[in-house]
């Protein structure tokens, strides 16, 4: 797999907390294929579910989500997840990105010092605490239910909360959206998910998903052309049926 421009992290140290900056390359492409609309039959499950979004999990999560929210968004971003984690070594991490996709290193340390003054001063965690914002990367998780409109076309995975005909993992393509629903393509066919079923959904990552985000930060003028071509090339030569090593297989 060819690595990408714009990976890198910055290390800040800051008072009552070490606040890391992340970043991988592209984030964000082209919707594909479908376009969230299904007329053929498929499958409903019934169960019950608490969630309405996947941003924050846990309590301490949501109460975080509340604090920092505000502060994202007045930046001029979303919030795409937040999650603490305990132990010995106590996170904080935020994950964050553009509207419209391709947030930078540098945006993210912006990020990083203006959630770490609201932090000092609303206080939610008692103990020293390491704060890390990073960009969502290409297999980006889906945490609402518009992610699933804008990537449909595109392979992912999907896990809900209890058994639903006897599984909680999904993987196939997305085919967008229906009222609460996540329509998913799988081998059985076309399935219909409650949002709030989910505990957890995230882009596969594959040649077609890599290529066309790519391609959108090339035409936004956010990747150097040169090394976008290079970086195709080696897509199309795994694609080559001629090339003995053959197309990569995903997990």
């Amino acid at each position: 797999m060819p690595r990408f421009a714009g990976s890198g992290h910055c290390l800040l140290q800051t008072r009552g907390a070490v606040r890391i900056c992340t970043s991988t390359a592209a984030r964000r492409g082209p919707t594909r294929g479908s376009t969230g609309k299904h007329d053929g039959p498929r499958a409903r499950f019934f169960v019950f579910g608490t969630m309405s979004d996947l941003i924050a999990k846990a309590q301490i999560d949501r109460r975080l989500a509340e604090v920092i929210t505000p502060v994202i968004e007045d930046m001029g971003f979303e919030l795409i997840r937040v999650r603490y984690q305990g132990g010995k070594k106590p996170t904080v991490q935020i994950m964050a990105d553009r509207p419209e996709g391709g947030i930078e290193v540098d945006e993210c340390g912006e990020i990083s010092t203006a959630v770490s003054a609201t932090l000092d001063v609303e206080d939610p965690i008692e103990d020293a605490y390491t704060l890390e914002v990073s960009s969502p990367g290409i297999d980006r998780p889906l945490t609402r239910l518009k992610d699933f409109d804008v990537w449909s076309g595109y392979v992912a995975k999907l896990e809900t909360t209890e058994l639903i005909d006897g599984r909680r993992r999904f993987k196939g393509t997305l085919a967008g959206t229906e009222g609460d629903e996540v329509l998913i393509e799988i081998e059985e066919g076309t399935i219909g998910l409650e949002f709030e079923w989910l505990s957890d959904a995230k882009l596969v990552l594959t040649d077609d998903l890599i290529r066309d985000v790519l391609r959108a930060r090339k035409d936004a003028g956010n990747i150097d052309e040169t090394q976008f071509d290079e970086i195709e090339t080696i897509l199309d030569d795994e694609d080559d049926p001629k090339n003995p090593a053959g197309r990569a297989k995903e997990d």
